[in-house]
């Protein structure tokens, strides 16, 4: 096994990986528009192409939407599991995009050299950087350096109806002994980073009712119960002065961060100012006893998305609506329930009710968090490897949106997932214009060749 022969491989093959790239980036697979069905049926097959030609057992594997692609190759060292998606977010507005998004091209820009495409970072990029190390593994030493079995989704953009089914179908054939997920970023885009946490979610709607028809407010104003009224002082209810959240028993089962992460997210540096500048804001809202990387990856969060109620059009109305409606969202953390928290706030709410008034509810979806143990020796074996290919030392980082992918490998297969990524803070991933750093793609190839080599 000869790392630096196949490191050289990389830097000598980026212009032949970088064509590869483009040409996955030019089929429009985009999961959720059944008008390109068949374009998602195009890129499986071209990902089985792809992986058979170095040497994988690769096939397409149906379900009841866009088909799995499946690949095995046999090796020495432990058995790895890598998963992507090869399905892309919708163009919509096409307008504000600079050029084709199924046309990509290589742009100079202020910043480097980028790829521009809808899917270049979102996962089609990422994904082929773990394929693009597997080649040159392949191609300097003649086999891979442990044994890989390669699993890529087509409808992680539409919220994975099929992964879930197939995996506990499939369960014995992918069960490995780590499971690695290329789709996340760098650290403010310039520090590797290995994410251990992934924040649950628990979508909450509450209507409030109180008259049976909306009423004019001269008649009866001030006699007549306001649903907006009662909804109001239950949403400024749901935090006290602190940026706590009141819910009983919401904190139950919210960990401390452990001294030795405190400390890496502490050298981390990160510069809060900025991140809330860049928003048009200055100030943490969360709480205030936390640090601003504890307020977005290891604490618990409540946050209103919409309100509707009463007259919003143009012009003026004088009316008392009969309902009125909030939609609510949890981003939960460590071994919180959601099932248990859902239960908890419409009980609260609830027991804000004045006479008059009811409430009913309507659930979007309830999924905990995901906290993976670095325990494994897998993961400081790959930190490891991280720090020698970038500038900056990898660190175990946060999370604060959710990936249900980590969390259906430990729970249905018995693995633990560590999900490193090479994406930037700009690019623009579900937006016009998205794009993927070159430097991400090579380093990306590079940084996996080295992990591999490290696992073994």
């Amino acid at each position: 096994m000869s790392l630096d022969a196949v490191l050289n491989r990389i830097d000598d093959d980026l212009a032949a990986a970088t064509d590869r790239l483009l040409d996955l980036l030019r089929i429009p697979s985009i999961s959720t528009d059944p008008t390109f069905k068949n374009d998602c049926q195009t890129a499986a097959d071209w990902l089985v192409a792809d992986l058979q030609s170095l040497g994988i057992e690769a096939s397409k594997r149906p379900t009841a939407g866009h088909p799995m692609v499946v690949g095995h190759i046999d090796g020495p060292g432990p058995h790895v599991l890598f998963y992507g998606h090869y399905d892309v977010q919708p163009v919509d507005p096409l307008e504000l995009w600079d050029r084709d998004p199924f046309d990509p091209q290589i742009e100079d820009t202020a910043k480097g050299r980028v790829i521009r495409g809808r899917g270049s970072s979102d996962d089609k990029g990422q994904l082929m950087t773990f394929v693009e190390a597997c080649r040159a593994w392949k191609a300097v030493n003649g086999t891979l350096p442990c044994k890989i079995t390669f699993i890529f989704e087509g409808e992680e953009e539409s919220g994975s109806p099929s992964l879930v089914p197939f995996m506990k179908e499939n369960a014995e054939e992918l069960k490995s002994d780590i499971a690695l997920i290329c789709d996340t970023g760098l650290f403010q885009s310039k520090s590797p980073a290995i994410v251990t946490m992934l924040r649950g979610l628990l979508g909450e709607e509450v209507t409030i009712t109180g008259p049976s028809k909306d009423l004019h407010s001269g008649m009866y104003g001030g006699i007549a119960m306001n649903p907006i009224r009662v909804l109001s002082r239950i949403i400024a209810g749901l935090h006290d002065d602190q940026g706590r959240i009141t819910v009983p028993g919401f904190y139950d089962g919210v960990p401390e961060l452990t001294p030795e992460i405190a400390e890496q997210w502490q050298g981390l540096g990160f510069d809060h100012a900025g991140f809330l500048g860049d928003v048009g804001l200055s100030v943490p809202a969360g709480e205030q006893d936390r640090s601003p990387l504890e307020m977005i990856w290891s604490r618990p969060t409540c946050e209103v998305n919409g309100i509707k109620g009463g007259y919003t059009g143009e012009g003026f109305k004088t009316v008392l609506p009969s309902k009125v409606s909030a939609k609510i969202s949890f981003r939960l953390v460590g071994t919180q329930d959601p099932l248990t928290i859902r239960e908890s706030f419409r009980g609260w709410v609830t027991s804000k009710l004045p006479a008059d008034c009811s409430a009913e509810f309507h659930s979007y979806g309830a999924s905990a968090a995901s906290t993976m143990s670095t325990d494994h020796p897998a993961f400081e074996a790959a930190r490891t490897a991280l720090s020698d290919e970038w500038p900056a030392t990898a660190a175990y980082v946060g999370c604060g949106g959710s990936i249900p992918i980590a969390g259906h490998f430990k729970k249905i297969l018995g693995t633990d997932a560590m999900l490193i990524g090479f994406g930037k803070d700009d690019d623009q991933i579900h937006s016009p214009n998205e794009k993927y750093d070159l430097e991400s793609f090579h380093k990306g190839i590079r940084s996996w060749a080295r992990v591999l080599a490290a696992l073994t």
